[in-house]
């Protein structure tokens, strides 16, 4: 059973998503503000989180950046209607996926559902008889302890990331295009516009440039999609 945090000050939403969860086989546990919230999973770690971002004495983004400094949990944002800047900041903070108000309950679900297959499939224990660690020059991937390094140094990566960064390094030199990296990040079932993936291979590009100034390993063909470079087979400054 996987455990499921609920963070919201709107008690409506609180009741009804965490009964709609609980019909599922979830368990869940909620909490009003960001910094009860803080507290509770520091305490006690769950499997996924919903943040709200607008609620009051600490809100989703301050509690998702205090939650990045300690742990990788899975994040689902829930913000405004259209509010774009609100998604894309998000992201940029790295939270794994969002939902605009007002949602489906059913498509919450599915999200969850997702998000929990795709940290299973990073940990290499939907498929255990697949290469568990990458190494790719100075970078290496360990899926079975969602661990990444780059010249022997940690790279904290969320899980969409980490998925995102080994369908690239899984191949170096060939393109992906945004379809597919959907596909490695979220699966079929599940759709985001280019805009995510390329919040997402952003965020990954300065998690690394905090390690090393120099990387440059993620090339971005415009109009094309991405590539891991291959020192071998494409030369530096080509794309």
């Amino acid at each position: 059973m996987s455990t499921i945090a609920l963070v919201d000050d709107d008690q409506n939403i609180i009741t009804s998503v965490s009964i709609a969860l609980e019909a599922e086989g979830f368990e869940v546990r909620t909490f009003k503000d960001g910094e009860e919230a803080l507290r509770g999973l520091t305490q006690r770690p769950v499997d996924l989180a919903v943040l709200d971002i607008k609620m009051p004495r600490m809100d989703g983004m301050e509690l998702l950046a205090r939650l990045r400094r300690q742990s990788a949990l899975p994040v689902i944002f829930l913000t405004s209607k259209d509010d774009e800047l609100d998604e894309v900041l998000g992201l940029k903070m790295g939270a794994d996926d969002y939902i605009t108000k007002p949602f489906s309950q059913r498509l919450l679900i599915e999200r969850i559902r997702a998000l929990l297959r795709r940290q299973e499939l990073a940990q290499d224990e939907a498929n255990p008889t697949s290469e568990a660690v990458l190494s790719r020059g100075d970078l290496m991937m360990d899926g079975s302890r969602h661990l990444c390094a780059w010249k022997g140094r940690p790279v904290p990566l969320t899980v969409t990331e980490f998925l995102i960064l080994r369908s690239l390094a899984t191949r170096p030199g060939h393109v992906k295009n945004r379809d597919q990296l959907m596909d490695a990040a979220y699966g079929d079932a599940v759709y985001v516009d280019d805009r995510t993936i390329d919040s997402h291979i952003k965020r990954i590009r300065k998690k690394f440039k905090g390690v090393d100034d120099e990387f440059d390993q993620i090339e971005t063909l415009y109009g094309v999609g991405y590539r891991y470079r291959d020192p071998a087979l494409v030369p530096a400054g080509s794309a």
